[in-house]
């Protein structure tokens, strides 16, 4: 299917079906990720394989359907909703005579553009530079041919490889350095909201599941939100009241995204961080996805692999105005509340969040003044 692109720089979208499940998910995912970044789609180009192929992923017949399509569009960009290799990548743009990017290389371009605060932007240029680490092999085959005189067994190309090498490792180092030392100032003011007794709850979700709405609604902020993926990046934290007097920190996160690249999940680790050390995860489903059980697993991966699956969960439902659901809740079989089901957007099922907080609340500092006892 072709289309004129109605704004922003004209893209061909490029995806194979392997036999994963969820493929069509995938794809409108690739869609409303090249909307975020700004790019218009004009064409999509599919096709099914058992595996990829080594050079150009696609194999040779659909790398040159795509360039036909390239021309047909007058697009300069194929966006792929695979990770591509250094080789694969290098290939294509050859082949195609065009910009390439992966869907690593699509989302990295999009926090770009969204990261906001200093350390957001630190976390992302770290993302980026490990990412393009791996793509500097013969980036200077200009130079190849100019190879001469004593000491030069490389030719300059292989010399300023090296040279954008060096460069890049001595910028990764500096940026760890700085990112490390807003870590140690987040777990001095994690241990100071301790000492206070002072509840820590994080919200945590898949991209667009309305976390920054229902934080806006209970905290009353003017957090930026959108019905997009990845509206905001930058962890924001406001103290919220609850019933009976008491308070929490509640803190907005990073979404989550099926196949989240492990660059960003190690270069956002100060960020997501809080919800490793929080006392409580509010877990935002949208409940109108009819994808929401896979997007509810794909966040637990991320979790685990953060180390914050031991944390407990409440499950947040929300949009249940779009789901044409009431609000309730379900509690566990110890009396627990387990999962609310809400709307963000016009503020039903509000005071059940602030009830399981509160409940919450109890417990810890039950056990606080349990484990005080002992001592």
């Amino acid at each position: 299917m072709t289309a004129r692109p109605s704004g922003g720089e004209s893209a061909v979208l490029v995806s194979l079906d392997l036999g994963e499940a969820g493929y069509a998910e995938s794809l409108e995912e690739l869609r409303q990720l090249a909307a975020t970044a700004g790019l218009s789609v004009c064409s999509t180009v599919e096709g099914k394989r058992q595996k990829p192929d080594a050079t150009f992923f696609v194999g040779s017949g659909k790398a040159e359907e795509v360039a036909a399509m390239l021309r047909a569009t007058e697009s300069r960009i194929v966006v792929f909703n695979h990770d591509l290799t250094p080789s694969q990548q290098r290939n294509l743009e050859r082949k195609l005579e065009c910009r390439v990017v992966d869907r690593t290389g699509l989302i990295l371009e999009i926090f770009a553009q969204r990261a906001q605060s200093f350390e957001g932007k630190l976390q992302v240029e770290l993302a980026q530079l490990e990412h393009l680490s791996t793509r500097l092999v013969r980036g200077w085959t200009h130079l190849e041919r100019q190879k001469g005189g004593i000491g030069m067994r490389g030719g300059p190309g292989e010399t300023q490889i090296e040279l954008d090498r060096r460069m890049i490792r001595e910028r990764v180092k500096s940026l760890k350095e700085r990112l490390a030392k807003l870590k140690r100032q987040r777990g001095i003011q994690r241990r100071a909201r301790r000492r206070s007794n002072v509840m820590s709850v994080s919200l945590v979700g898949y991209t667009n599941a309305g976390k920054s709405t229902l934080f806006n609604r209970l905290t009353q902020s003017g957090v930026y939100a959108a019905d997009q993926l990845f509206a905001t990046l930058d962890t924001t934290s406001r103290k919220l009241f609850i019933p009976e007097g008491g308070s929490v920190v509640l803190s907005d996160t990073v979404g989550f995204i099926k196949h989240l690249p492990h660059a960003l999940v190690d270069a956002f680790g100060a960020t997501l961080e809080e919800a490793a050390q929080a006392d409580l995860l509010l877990h935002v489903i949208d409940a109108s996805s009819p994808n929401r059980d896979d997007q509810i697993e794909q966040v637990d991966r991320v979790l685990a692999e953060i180390g914050a699956d031991q944390v407990p969960q409440l499950l947040v439902l929300n949009k249940i105005d779009r789901a044409g659901m009431e609000p309730g809740m379900e509690r566990d079989e110890y009396g627990k509340l387990r999962k609310v089901w809400v709307s963000a957007q016009s503020g039903a099922g509000m005071e059940l969040i602030r009830q399981a907080l509160a409940e919450h609340q109890r417990a810890l500092i039950g056990s606080m003044y349990s484990v005080n006892a002992v001592a």
